[in-house]
């Protein structure tokens, strides 16, 4: 489980909860099923309406890539392994790199070596390659605006639930006690609108487009890496080119490992 998305929850939960005790509210008003099924059920519908079923048939899958860890290809990894096939390749050429096909888990980078390998030209390998991450892109983009729609739906779901709570406390008027209490209630709707848009929608939608943007990154690092081996480039010249996939830190971190080895080797 991601612990930031598990904490920020907690957290969430218990700022709306805790602060409702400090301030002397009762829990148990929250027990309002109106609210709820004028929130959620109308939060559900708003986005049933302004998506595709074939768009929100994903929505399980985008849950499961927000709260679990995403097995992501490590960048210093990748500088490693890009290093060792220009070795090959300068060694022994394109072709020996064949065998090392099958061994490769991403099917991004499976189907660029095999471009390369079967001799295509550089500008169609980035032509498809480059068409492939802005296809990944878009639907990454679509799975983040459903969760960005139901953020901006549920505040607004949450006035509508307060409107009909006040419509419905109004008719207590002749008791100042059911009065009061209906007019609590009628509030609840708002509190859920606004914890659902603000602490759940919006933050996940936000981790959707993180989550993209890291993947994104990383096969823009394959692709410049693939033309680099087939462009027969050194193993230095790979390491500088891709090194700039790295922050500072990465990059001090590496080289210090790169040392490292020298100095064990010598």
């Amino acid at each position: 489980m991601k612990n930031s998305t598990i904490i920020g929850l907690v957290l969430g939960l218990i700022a709306v909860l805790g602060g409702m005790v400090v301030k002397g509210a009762h829990l148990s008003s929250l027990m309002n099923p109106a609210a709820f099924m004028i929130i959620i059920l109308g939060t559900v519908a708003s986005v049933m309406i302004a998506f595709p079923m074939s768009e929100l048939k994903k929505v399980g899958k985008l849950f499961k890539i927000v709260f679990a860890e995403q097995k992501l290809a490590s960048r210093e990894d990748l500088i490693t392994r890009f290093m060792e096939w220009a070795s090959i390749t300068r060694r022994e050429g394109l072709l020996a790199l064949e065998a090392r096909v099958d061994e490769i888990e991403d099917a991004f980078l499976r189907n660029g070596m095999r471009m390369i390998i079967d001799g295509n030209d550089q500008d169609l390998v980035r032509d498809v390659l480059l068409e492939d991450i802005a296809a990944t892109e878009d639907r990454h983009k679509a799975g983040a605006l459903i969760f960005t729609q139901a953020g901006t739906y549920a505040p607004t779901l949450g006035v509508l639930g307060a409107v009909v709570g006040l419509v419905a406390a109004l008719s207590e008027m002749s008791d100042m006690d059911k009065l009061a209490h209906a007019i609590a209630g009628a509030f609840i709707a708002t509190l859920l609108g606004i914890f659902t848009g603000y602490v759940l929608w919006h933050p996940i939608a936000n981790r959707l487009k993180r989550i993209s943007k890291e993947e994104i990154q990383i096969r823009l690092m394959m692709l410049e890496g693939l033309l680099s081996i087939q462009s027969g480039v050194s193993t230095i010249a790979i390491n500088q080119k891709l090194s700039v996939f790295l922050t500072p830190t990465e990059r001090k971190q590496m080289r210090e490992k790169e040392e490292m080895a020298v100095e064990q080797k010598a």
